[in-house]
């Protein structure tokens, strides 16, 4: 029998604390090993119950999530899940730790609390058990450092009928910043589809646009995918993209899940298929689940060049697997070249 997931609940509500142990505990699969008021209490009980797992939680009084990661991902890389509150703050805090290391994050529920609160603890249980399979040791002896500023551009000639469609996960938000923060200024224009909920790709989405050569924005129904701007799905809608006249534009609506989430890497990468074919380049990035393999495929059967990130880089390499496996993505490539990569398919394009 495989031995339950070890883990250990921060969290300066001792109410928190006692909710998320029994959420937890629902699952047999799952073992909560230890509970820690703050971060000085959690640093202690990491070095003696070496966890397999941390929930933390996003703001506390004496040193927030963000700080304590930072300080803990060098020495004792672990697979953490932020419990974010709504509040713009906490949603700024919790796009700054998916930055310094957390692998992704649960949101406490708002409004009908009690019904709420049973969907967020079921969410918790499968992003704990996600979370254990996760690939963080990269983050030993590293610290976590960006640039303040948007960087000075780089010239490219400009490639206004060609895109450029990302997809993500789990891991995704770190993946995707190092990957489109090299991009020079007048690259293709680019579409993305990240897993997350809505309220956050917005926060997503600006931070971004500070760190890259290109403009980095929320994606809304009409934008046009251009040359020099990057388009993020917004969260809880799906994403495509169509041809108007000669151009290339979002279409946004829809709230129904496919392949399991709003908004699906698939919905985009088949309208992309459709839509865009041969001028088109792909990337599946990190991430749990096999949303956007069958769209990948179909991109690739419609004469776009695709690749994914290797299982070495990749936190979870689950999106990316499939998409090699099912003969969407061409090869495995590492984090660090997926960029160049990409860039050199873009130029090969006839």
């Amino acid at each position: 029998m495989t031995a339950p997931i070890r883990v250990l609940i921060v969290d300066d509500s001792a109410l928190v604390r006692n909710i998320l142990t029994q959420g937890l505990s629902l699952d047999p699969n799952i073992q909560v090993v230890g509970t820690a008021a703050d971060p000085y209490i959690a640093r202690d009980m990491i070095v003696q119950l070496n966890p397999d797992v941390m929930t933390l939680d996003v703001e506390m009084p004496r040193m927030d999530g963000v700080a304590f990661l930072r300080k803990l991902m060098p020495q004792f890389p672990i697979p953490i899940i932020m419990v974010s509150s709504l509040t713009q703050r906490g949603k700024q805090i919790t796009m700054e730790a998916l930055e310094a290391g957390a692998v992704d994050f649960v949101a406490k529920p708002t409004s009908n609390v009690a019904a709420g609160l049973n969907g967020m603890l079921l969410e918790l249980r499968t992003k704990v058990k996600m979370a254990s399979t996760a690939n963080v040791s990269h983050w030993k002896g590293k610290k976590a450092a960006f640039p303040k500023t948007r960087p000075a551009s780089a010239a490219l000639p400009e490639s206004t009928d060609k895109i450029i469609a990302i997809g993500a996960s789990t891991g995704g938000t770190e993946a995707i910043r190092q990957v489109i923060e090299t991009f020079p200024a007048s690259t293709a224009g680019t579409v993305i589809v990240q897993h997350m909920p809505a309220g956050f790709t917005k926060m997503f989405s600006d931070r971004l646009d500070q760190l890259c050569q290109m403009q980095v924005k929320e994606a809304e129904h009409g934008d046009r995918v251009r040359a020099g701007l990057i388009l993020i799905a917004p969260g809880g809608k799906q994403f495509e993209v169509v041809r108007s006249g000669g151009f290339y534009e979002v279409k946004i609506g829809g709230a129904e899940k496919v392949s399991g989430h709003c908004p699906s890497v698939d919905v985009m990468m088949h309208s992309i298929a459709k839509n865009v074919g041969a001028n088109a380049v792909g990337a599946m990035l990190t991430g749990m689940g096999q949303d956007g393999a069958k769209g990948m495929l179909a991109m690739r059967q419609a004469g776009a060049r695709c690749i994914a990130q290797d299982e070495k880089t990749s936190v979870v390499f689950g999106m990316p697997k499939v998409a090699y496996e099912k003969g969407g993505a061409e090869k495995l490539v590492a984090l660090d070249k997926i960029a160049t990569s990409l860039l050199n398919l873009l130029t090969e394009k006839k």
